[in-house]
């Protein structure tokens, strides 16, 4: 198999990093002692890879071994010295402005993670309020806060595997936000991330927007595997999946959710789980679930699997609108006006949802180990929020041994991942994701072999 075309090159980063002292440099190389320099090499790798298909980080990484990225310091700044780097980043030598902001992004959230969160005794991330206010300042100092803006930020979530059709139908739901003047935030990757985006700056340039947001927000171990589509405009990598999916949830107006697999399934356990909490009970965040008309027996299995495991009452907390964009837009627009109103009359803030509660088994990060996997408690002799945790980290995990780096190479070493559950919820499980394979919604590209199994 022939190797893939590469450049190397120094580089200024573009836009969002500031200045990096001696120290902060030293770290990013000293492996031994940090890991920073590994993981920004993996994080840089994924996004000069952009618009590359490909969801698998340990193919990406075995690709491209001969790459590397070192931070120069230089007295009038700081330089990004990248060695065997993929060409397609690059016109004419030149590396491309949008890949060189969405670089200097990843650089900017690894150091300030490491240094303001991880290594820092200011935050207490054992606690709520103290991942919580982690979160808020990790997007704060990405610039992502926009004081002085009425809520329009529409969270769009839904797979990077989906079919032309389901593609095509998140571009025109997007087209239609666009025009009601609604921004648009999703994983940051391709199919039904993309979309929405895609759709949304077409509509925004006939509404002469110029300043249209097109807001991705990322993970290191996911990042391969949904690297950043080149019309993502903000780019933000949270430490984990767990402070992801809060970011998401804090900084939304409303959520809007595609069809997909099991990451969209994890997304959407998360997301009803927050809601079902008491103390959420009279929150507004409007959540609607759309497809186009192929999509309606997706909707079906997922809405049947909801109130199996969740309970009827769940069904409050969202709607189903099938094959219909404008009515999507015209919805989400409406009941984002109600949000408005809703914090205008609390005095909450519009860019972050400082009221919404969220528990420390939705906050604490999970890691898919073999012993973690089989140790979960999938029964529904729990309260439901709990259930949807447990839930949600099951799916987690299956994503982490699709896609991950660090799951793929556990299944590989221990074979696949062993869930169990009570029988009924376990059949209710098997026949959801035995559908997801049957959709082809696990992979991009390839035959899917499973990295769970059931019993």
């Amino acid at each position: 198999m022939p190797m893939p075309d590469t450049i190397s090159s120094t580089i200024s980063p573009e836009g969002s990093l500031e200045i990096l002292s001696q120290h902060e440099v030293n770290r990013l190389h000293d492996t031994s002692r940090t890991g920073l320099h590994d993981l920004l090499r993996s994080c840089a790798l994924a996004v000069l890879n952009s618009g590359n298909p490909t969801d698998d980080g340990l193919a990406l990484m075995e690709t491209y071994p001969d790459f590397d990225i070192e931070v120069l310091q230089q007295d009038r700044g700081v330089r990004l010295k990248l060695t065997n780097a993929p060409a397609e980043a690059f016109v004419d030598g030149k590396m491309i402005r949008g890949i060189r902001e969405h670089l200097s992004s990843v650089l900017r959230d690894i150091v300030y993670v490491y240094n303001e969160i991880q290594t820092h005794q200011r935050f207490d991330l054992n606690t709520g309020e103290g991942t919580t206010n982690a979160v808020f300042h990790i997007l704060r100092k990405a610039g992502t806060l926009k004081a002085g803006r009425d809520p329009s930020l529409v969270v769009c979530w839904g797979g990077h595997s989906i079919s032309r059709e389901e593609y095509d139908y998140t571009k025109a739901v997007g087209y239609h936000l666009g025009l009601r003047e609604l921004d648009i935030c999703t994983g940051c990757g391709p199919g039904a991330m993309k979309g929405p985006m895609k759709g949304a700056n077409v509509a925004h340039a006939k509404q002469r927007r110029a300043q249209g947001r097109y807001l991705g927000v990322s993970e290191p171990g996911i990042i391969a595997a949904e690297a950043p589509n080149p019309i993502v405009n903000e780019l933000v990598v949270m430490p984990d999946i767990e402070k992801r999916l809060e970011a998401f949830v804090r900084l939304g107006h409303g959520i809007i959710i595609f069809p997909g697999g099991v990451g969209t399934a994890e997304e959407i356990l998360y997301l009803l789980g927050i809601l079902l909490h008491p103390d959420n009970a009279d929150m507004e965040l409007p959540v609607i679930l759309t497809g186009p008309a192929d999509s309606a027996d997706y909707f079906k299995r997922i809405d049947e699997f909801l109130v199996y495991t969740l309970g009827e009452s769940v069904r409050r907390l969202y709607r189903i609108i099938v094959d219909d964009p404008i009515e999507v837009a015209r919805t989400m627009r409406k009941e984002i006006d109600a949000v408005t109103e809703y914090r205008r009359a609390r005095q909450d803030a519009f860019y972050f949802n400082w009221r919404l509660t969220v528990a420390m088994d939705f906050q604490s990060p999970f890691e898919a180990t073999h012993e973690a996997m089989a140790g979960l408690a999938l029964h529904r002799e729990q309260p439901v929020h709990e259930l949807a945790a447990n839930l949600r980290r099951a799916f987690s995990g299956i994503v982490a041994g699709n896609v991950k780096e660090k799951g793929i190479r556990r299944i590989e070493a221990h074979g696949p991942f062993r869930l169990q559950a009570e029988p009924e919820l376990m059949t209710r499980l098997d026949e959801l994701l035995t559908s997801f394979v049957g959709q082809g919604r696990m992979k991009l590209a390839g035959d899917y072999v499973p990295c769970y199994t059931l019993g």
